[in-house]
């Protein structure tokens, strides 16, 4: 077995949790100040929120179109922009492409390259019409979710495969419910607004991520919950591994220890793109993690597991996952 980054020894190293804070707000009295003052505020209450308005405009009138045609306008949008203003990110997509595919040919590569920016775009449309996307859809085995929440509290383990906000009404229809966390983006009115208003359409509990996020007050009380264990982090992948040191500081581990702590099922799963709008949604077989004989003594074997299943279901689907382009 692979030994953990941290020293054997002392054991993982604890970190404290990162909490989400939102930038603070500058003052309007700012915009009559001098120098960096009054470049800030008037980034944030002038030229801030004209973009805010023209991302909501974009987002509310992308409702108003077929599903068809406001997925496809995303795909032309990401193949546009991705590799005009997104360079650096193009660079580290196609360094981990030659790490992850090494007996692929450069034109295979480069195909799942375009992909990738194509999935990416569609993602940002889409958002506007979760609401019609997941009944296209087809489900398999989604009696793992239900035979599990029959039994007790839920870890529902997603990955950022396709359009996996569609797991979220699925989740609801099946009476799961569960708490979910998220990570507000850069622009206020981008996608947090937004995100808010449909994850509370859809009846999601939703909060920001941090500290919160590895609570077990929910699985506790016999509820759901839904971790995403693939992960960028500062735009660097946490996980999964990808044949590099197994460590303790992401989600893997954060699922790892509320399972145990709880006592939850662990159900994964994953959405992909079929087709245009077309989704397979998959829930695999829950994670039984073995017995132990003290708290703790084989949480690094418990985030091995949960990365074996995971990572390759992610390798086989990379033009359709989201952190593709962050450091390995």
């Amino acid at each position: 077995m692979a030994k953990p980054a941290n020293d054997a020894k002392s054991g993982p190293a604890k970190r404290s949790a990162w909490v989400y804070r939102a930038p603070a707000t500058p003052p309007l009295a700012d915009l009559f100040k001098d120098g960096d003052r009054r470049k800030t505020a008037f980034r944030y209450h002038v030229s801030g929120n004209l973009k805010n308005l023209l991302d909501l405009t974009v987002h509310f009138g992308l409702k108003a179109v077929p599903a068809s045609i406001c997925s496809a306008a995303g795909a032309r949008l990401g193949t546009f922009v991705i590799p005009r203003w997104h360079r650096s990110s193009v660079k580290k997509t196609q360094k981990n492409l030659r790490r992850l595919l090494p007996d692929a040919t450069e034109e295979e590569r480069d195909q799942v390259l375009k992909r990738s920016w194509q999935n990416q775009g569609r993602i940002m449309t889409e958002f506007s019409i979760i609401r019609r996307l997941w009944r296209r859809a087809t489900w398999h085995d989604l009696h793992h979710f239900t035979d599990a929440y029959k039994k007790g509290p839920v870890i529902v383990v997603c990955m950022h495969l396709g359009n996996w906000e569609i797991f979220a009404p699925k989740l609801v229809e099946l009476g799961l419910s569960p708490f979910a966390n998220y990570t507000p983006p850069a622009g206020r009115a981008r996608v947090d607004r937004p995100a808010r208003a449909v994850k509370a359409r859809i009846r999601i509990a939703a909060t920001r991520q941090g500290r919160h996020t590895a609570s077990t007050e929910h699985p506790e009380k016999g509820g759901a919950i839904s971790v995403f264990c693939d992960e960028g982090f500062a735009g660097k992948i946490r996980g999964p591994f990808f044949g590099r040191p197994p460590h303790l500081e992401g989600n893997l581990a954060v699922v790892a220890r509320l399972a145990r702590l709880t006592g939850a099922t662990i159900c994964p799963c994953y959405a992909v793109r079929s087709d245009g709008t077309s989704f397979d949604g998959f829930a695999l077989p829950p994670v039984i993690l073995p017995p132990e004989n003290k708290p703790g003594e084989r949480l690094i074997d418990d985030v091995l597991l949960l990365n074996a299943v995971i990572e390759p279901v992610i390798r086989a689907h990379l033009d359709q996952w989201y952190f593709l382009d962050n450091a390995l």
